[in-house]
């Protein structure tokens, strides 16, 4: 499993994925740096999986084959759904993508589907850096704030750069539910004067509050926007 990857795994969470960014990103404002951290939305990502795409990662990235790689392929192909309103059934139809949820090896599955996201990420160069819960993906890089005009041309690529991947493997990076944002102390952002960033299909402005995974976080990091949705 990818070392950066936190979902359906022991010892893995949403704690495990907000400590591991958290503690980059205060490494940093120690340093006297900003991080610009991206929230990237999938459009439905377990329902896009290409059955033969996965298939032929398991078997040839991942050493998955004969009788195993058999189990697997029963497990996804030849399942068909049908929906049930108002006492009358739709027309059957054979599914041709997706991982069932809610079952055990599905999770897993998407997984190693995502797994060569970290290889394209790595790829980009710069330092670039990521972390995912499921399809949940986070995209920061941490730089001098005199350095911020440069760092936000290195996050856009590596953006676009996953989008590309993302279309490749028939999944779909929702541009517009992009979030980002930057971190550090008052007097660093002060120095921060790009407020946009933009991607191909969209221009997304900064935010001064996200919520990740749950929790609320704003460019300062005092939590306080956090504890008063708690409280």
């Amino acid at each position: 499993m990818p070392q950066l990857q936190s979902a359906y795994r022991r010892h893995h969470s949403t704690e495990t994925a907000l400590l591991k960014v958290l503690s980059d990103v205060y490494a940093t404002i120690d340093r006297q740096q900003v991080t610009l951290l991206g929230l990237l939305d999938l459009i439905a990502a377990f329902d896009c999986v290409d059955h033969d795409i996965l298939l032929r990662r398991l078997r040839h990235k991942f050493g998955i084959c004969g009788t195993a790689l058999e189990w697997i392929a029963s497990f996804l192909l030849g399942r068909s759904q049908q929906v049930y309103y108002k006492g009358r059934l739709s027309v059957k139809l054979l599914l041709l993508f997706g991982v069932p949820q809610g079952s055990v090896l599905g999770p897993l599955l998407f997984l190693l589907y995502m797994a060569e996201l970290f290889d394209v990420i790595a790829e980009c160069g710069c330092r670039p850096t990521g972390h995912v819960y499921a399809d949940d993906t986070q995209v920061y890089i941490s730089t001098p704030a005199t350095d911020h005009s440069d760092a936000t041309d290195r996050l856009t690529k590596c953006i676009t750069r996953i989008r590309d991947w993302m279309a490749c493997n028939r999944l779909k990076l929702n541009e517009e539910k992009t979030q980002i944002i930057w971190l550090g102390t008052r007097e660093q952002l002060d120095k921060v004067t790009v407020q946009t960033l933009k991607l191909p299909n969209a221009t997304v402005p900064f935010s001064s509050v996200v919520n990740d995974l749950g929790v609320v976080l704003d460019s300062q990091l005092t939590m306080a926007n956090h504890v008063a949705a708690l409280s």
